[in-house]
């Protein structure tokens, strides 16, 4: 079960994507990525969290700046779940932060790797 502090901090946000403050919303969101706090949670509990910035339907293709912030908040503790759990869909979500701040360079790379790894574990996988 996720932490409280983390569940009501999410939940705040949402309530604020939903009323379309996206500013205090994405705040929100850089707020709870750059803490020290979301470190601590588990990681299924930081990538749920994650996930529903960054896979969020309807983005604009250019990225308002507060977006933008959000979005770099994210590299570090996706990093830190790249380089412990390896996960391929950790390196997706990270190549998407770094397209999102405009490092095309770095996304390529993350990407990559994330689809190295992904076909090592499923050949079937193209």
């Amino acid at each position: 079960m996720a932490d409280k502090e983390l569940v009501d901090a999410v939940k705040a946000i949402v309530a604020l994507v939903r009323a379309k403050e996206t500013d205090q919303a994405y705040a929100g969101y850089k707020a709870l990525f750059s803490s020290p706090e979301f470190r601590t949670y588990p990681p299924a509990d930081q990538r749920q969290a994650l996930k529903l910035m960054i896979h969020a339907k309807g983005l604009p293709f250019i990225m308002p700046p507060h977006m933008v912030e959000a979005h770099r908040a994210c590299i570090e503790p996706l990093t830190e779940l790249v380089s412990v759990h390896n996960d391929p869909a950790d390196y997706e979500m990270l190549g998407m932060c770094h397209v999102a701040v405009g490092n095309e360079a770095g996304a390529s790379s993350v990407f990559r790797a994330g689809l190295a790894i992904e076909r090592e574990r499923n050949t079937a996988s193209q």
